[in-house]
């Protein structure tokens, strides 16, 4: 979706080459002013169309990080809560029930139906996605709502389209395949892109005929809460989507491994990612599929537009307040053009506006939380103390909140901290190296393998470039580009399996051989 990234990219520092600053008044659609104040309408767990207090009558607040106070207790759904919501799962996934009958066309139909009601409540929704993720709100508006409906709407067309095969088996006989639906999904989704990341579960799972039990990060329920609502309103048979608030250690670990949920879908940590893989194994063997960290390499040739170049590089890095799993945290600089590049993108770091998410001037909000908050500062103080030149930011942005300044650190080297571990956070790495093969090799020196980028205006180095780093996603010439026709998903440590595009389908079904004996075979 070159057309999202770069409208993404504008919105982070106006229209490419201009630096124009983004409002509301040059979006290609007027943005409703935005209400810094949504009522809250949903935070309870949410089970068979029905909201439910916690089995406990446990509760956990959810804090607006650009002020650090509470909006509201959400709640806090755990092992119990998992068992009520996998029951209705099964239920709601037995033969002859209403969603076991239903025509793989009016599947699409029910999440068309979503789209619509999502489309109707926008304005509503990214109100809702900055207070509780603190991400601007003409990103919500513009670039994660606009995504939420094309993925549903792309997976709504899928649902009666991905089908099996008749085969010319040898002999008297007549063979085929059916894609079947796995069953009960278990799927676990962060707190980055909160709207976002479920709309790349519920599409495929819902498309292919799936039950599902969904926990929301703890940090970020209340958009995802919401959806839960418009769900039932288009029409979807109870139980057939469960959504439970509560933490990883409790309630994700119980989808994780309960005996009765056939497949898990996490995005998340690689550490998180190791135990969901072993509580799979643990239990009942169920599929899991991962999408996980990344600490991805940015290569910029020394025949790169350099405008371009440093224009994508910042946005492959400080987008969604750093905090994207494929951002481009691993600057490589081929040597000619190595200073005039470190010295442009420092300007370009010192000019992002940070503040309030609400104001349509503000380019980079808070981070998700303190803990982030925390992690973050710690990583820079990690940089300097390992001999990285920090040349721009590094402290706080703000007397409270979760704002942290837009970082750069020079010099850095490949065996340093934050060269190699996931900051997650507004802190650009600027790497310097002199030949293809040795930043081919350095690149792919990582347990990570989420995303790569190359930028050159040499066709041969780009196809070699790409064709040689080992990532799940390389772009050339751009970066952040997605699209729900388009697969993602990461090599090594960054998880197993993809999502999105056809390929996002695969994961959700089960294929079964029914071989039929005849009395004759004619071709």
């Amino acid at each position: 979706m070159l057309r999202a990234a770069v409208l993404a990219s504008r919105l982070c520092r106006g229209p490419a080459r201009l630096g124009a600053p983004f409002s509301a008044a040059n979006a290609a659609s007027p943005i409703p002013a935005p209400n810094p104040r949504p009522d809250i309408a949903c935070n309870k767990i949410f089970i068979n169309n029905e909201w439910h207090d916690a089995v406990s009558k446990k509760t956990f607040p959810t804090i607006n990080p650009a002020t650090g106070e509470v909006i509201c207790q959400v709640a806090e759904g755990d092992k119990a809560d998992v068992d009520k919501a996998v029951k209705a799962a099964k239920a709601a996934f037995q033969l002859g029930s209403p969603w076991r009958r239903m025509d793989a066309s009016h599947r699409g139909k029910l999440l068309n139906r979503l789209a619509d009601l999502i489309e109707r409540d926008r304005a509503y929704l990214a109100a809702l996605e900055t207070l509780d993720n603190g991400k601007p709100y003409s990103i919500s508006y513009l670039v994660d709502l606009d995504m939420v409906v094309k993925c549903l709407r792309y997976f709504a067309g899928w649902s009666d389209k991905f089908h099996g095969k008749t085969i010319p088996l040898d002999g008297d006989f007549f063979c085929y395949t059916r894609h079947e639906p796995v069953g009960v999904c278990g799927q676990i989704i962060p707190w980055n892109f909160p709207l976002l990341m479920q709309a790349w579960k519920l599409g495929p799972a819902l498309a292919t005929g799936n039950v599902v039990v969904m926990k929301v990060a703890e940090q970020t329920p209340l958009s995802a809460l919401y959806v839960a609502n418009l769900i039932k309103e288009a029409g979807f048979p109870p139980g057939v989507v469960n959504i439970i608030p509560g933490y990883g250690p409790t309630a994700g670990a119980a989808i994780s491994s309960h005996m009765d949920v056939d497949k898990v879908a996490f995005t998340g940590s690689t550490e998180v990612g190791h135990l969901i893989q072993k509580a799979a194994a643990e239990s009942n063997l169920k599929r899991v599929t991962l999408e996980l960290g990344g600490k991805s390499p940015n290569i910029i040739m020394s025949d790169a537009d350099m405008d371009w170049a440093v224009d994508q590089a910042h946005f492959a890095l400080f987008f969604n307040q750093g905090q994207c799993c494929c951002a481009g945290s691993r600057t490589y600089v081929q040597e000619d053009i190595y200073h005039e590049f470190v010295e442009r993108s420092v300007e370009k770091a010192k000019s992002r506006v940070v503040g309030n998410p609400f104001d349509f001037k503000t380019e980079q909000g808070p981070q998700v939380d303190e803990e982030q908050f925390k992690k973050i500062l710690g990583y820079i103080s990690t940089g300097k103390r390992e001999g990285a030149k920090l040349l721009c930011g590094g402290n706080p942005a703000a007397d409270r909140g979760y704002f942290i300044q837009p970082t750069v650190f020079g010099d850095v080297q490949d065996n340093m901290t934050i060269a190699r571990e996931e900051i997650f956070g507004p802190v650009m790495q600027i790497l310097k190296f002199k030949t293809i093969e040795e930043v081919i090799e350095r690149a792919n020196d990582s347990k990570y393998g989420l995303a790569a980028a190359v930028f050159t205006k040499d066709l041969d180095k780009a196809n070699y470039v790409s064709q040689s780093l080992r990532a799940g996603t390389v772009w050339i010439n751009c970066y952040d580009v997605f699209g729900a026709q388009a697969p993602f998903g990461g090599y090594k440590a960054s998880g197993n399996g993809r999502e999105l595009g056809e390929y996002g389908l695969e994961a959700y079904v089960e294929v079964k051989n029914v071989t039929i004996k005849i009395p004759q075979k004619n071709s």
